[in-house]
């Protein structure tokens, strides 16, 4: 079916379309109509079934404005970007990655440095899409797609709308892990908007500048937890790996889950069981699954922060949309956060026996200290004390070194090693502490919405006439039934289908 049509067809009937049109509408916002809403309230709800009751995990809903240190934190205020190129004659702002897939064979040319992109849009002298301008020698620039805020007046904190609900979830993982009384594994979920400042937003619901995000964070030891494979082994897939991607002639690869965990296809476990339990779940909510897959990333197009991702795509009027991703973070996330935060986020491992180490001290003599480093002093204590943690045979000449301070500022200090007092005792030890990786399912739900109908939306002919309907699931259809008395002009058969209708609605229909 044509987008259009689709698109046509949900403003017709209530499903979803352009805000603000009485002022001439916003790109890259959508209103869910009556239809629409219950719709996609309805996939939310049989994701929050899957996903957070039949795990075992919690939900939580955080903020969607956030201050300005949590994406110094994660990395996005330096890393999350898309590919802008501007026309110098209209002024108009482009997707550059796009414009090279739209005209080449290339399908993934945000994995491509800037510099190899604005090469091609020169190579194929491609056009300005607003006024037809030629935009070779264009610059191709990194944009920002966060949008900011300040928070409060005057002298005002700076902050961000959220591009993820996840990092909702990471900054409260000191609270959260004491909820689950700090046994991992965990996982927390949260349903929620999402803000990205789209540079060419596009395709009805695929990319929005607001959209609902359904995540899930599951907290792991990678030494010790390992996920309930069985559960979802026999599952068939198709996947579409980076090394079939990057073939000549690179094929699907149609296997079940637990050879392609076995066989080191799917690198991790973790997202293998979550690839099982997504497919289960696209079938349940009714996506059609000859027009459905997994790809993984490539290396160039890998977020920042994993070490493997994989994306389920649909296929929709003949192109394939991202509508999930699947990432191994590590513990990238939370070692951040550990990093620029106040609070601790790592969770304490305790030993099936304790053990006895060997652990190197320090107990520096300050009154020597503190004349001879002056404001100095406690910062070279401390640097001591790392030292005698990281490599105690440091500390076997007369004098250590110890550097302070970063960059420019960095400075070397030398200190007799009868002054820092070095020791080595053995110690009990009950446990250590570590920092979780973390595992994410992260699912579209406006994708999800309109890949259902796309893939529901059906034809037929009657009585010489064609007809359009949608043949959605059940569980997420936004009308579970509807009464019609026989004739609308007999007030007895009208006043019994208002009492029928109310009974259904009392049940929960």
């Amino acid at each position: 079916m044509a987008s259009e049509a689709l698109t046509e067809l949900a403003k017709r009937r209530g499903f979803f379309f352009g805000s603000n049109g009485a002022y001439g509408g916003t790109a890259g916002f959508y209103t869910f109509g009556p239809q629409g809403a219950a719709l996609k309230r309805n996939v939310e709800d049989a994701w929050r079934d899957r996903f957070t009751l039949q795990e075992g995990n919690r939900e939580i809903e955080a903020p969607t404005v956030m201050p300005e240190a949590v994406f110094e934190a994660s990395g996005h205020l330096d890393t999350f970007d898309d590919m802008l190129v501007e026309c110098s004659e209209c002024g108009s702002s482009h997707r550059a990655d796009h414009l090279v897939e739209a005209v080449t064979d290339i399908e993934d040319a945000e994995a491509l440095p800037g510099e190899e992109v604005e090469a091609l849009i020169a190579d194929n002298d491609i056009a300005c899409p607003t006024c037809g301008a030629s935009l070779a020698g264009e610059p191709v620039e990194d944009f920002n797609l966060m949008f900011a805020t300040d928070i409060g007046p005057g002298d005002a904190q700076p902050g961000y709308l959220r591009p993820e609900t996840a990092q909702g979830i990471f900054v409260e993982f000191p609270r959260l892990k004491e909820y689950a009384r700090g046994n991992l594994p965990f996982g927390i979920t949260q349903i929620g908007p999402a803000y990205r400042n789209e540079i060419s937003p596009r395709g009805g619901l695929l990319r929005l500048r607001e959209f609902t995000q359904a995540e899930l964070e599951q907290f792991i030891d990678p030494e010790s937890d390992e996920p309930p494979l069985d559960r979802v082994r026999d599952v068939s897939v198709r996947l579409y790996p980076a090394t079939e991607q990057e073939a000549a002639d690179g094929e699907y690869l149609d296997t079940t889950i637990g050879e392609a965990v076995d066989d080191g296809v799917i690198g991790s476990p973790w997202v293998g069981y979550y690839l099982g339990v997504a497919q289960e779940w696209y079938e349940r909510v009714g996506v059609d699954t000859d027009r459905f897959r997994f790809r993984q990333h490539l290396a160039g197009e890998r977020a920042h922060y994993a070490a493997d991702c994989w994306d389920a795509e649909s296929e929709v009027d003949g192109d394939w949309i991202e509508i999930a991703g699947f990432a191994y973070r590590g513990d990238y996330d939370l070692s951040k956060h550990d990093a620029y935060g106040d609070d601790s986020f790592t969770v304490f491992k305790r030993y099936d026996e304790p053990k006895t180490v060997e652990r190197a001290t320090v107990d520096p003599d300050m009154s020597v200290l503190g004349p001879e480093f002056g404001g100095d002093a406690a910062a070279v204590a401390e640097a001591l004390a790392t030292l005698a943690e990281r490599d105690p045979d440091a500390f076997d000449g007369e004098t250590v070194e110890v550097t302070v301070g970063e960059g420019d500022d960095a400075e070397t200090h030398e200190v007799d090693a009868d002054v820092a007092n070095f020791s080595v005792a053995e110690a009990t030890e009950n446990g250590e502490h570590i920092t979780p990786h973390v595992v994410e399912p992260s699912f579209g739900v406006g994708r999800t919405v309109q890949t259902l109908l796309a893939h529901a939306y059906e034809t037929d002919e009657v009585d010489g006439e064609e007809r359009t309907f949608l043949s959605l699931a059940p569980e997420v259809a936004p009308q579970d039934a509807a009464v019609f008395p026989l004739v609308t002009n007999d007030d007895r058969l009208t006043a019994l289908a208002d009492e029928v209708a109310a009974d259904l609605r009392a049940a929960g229909l």
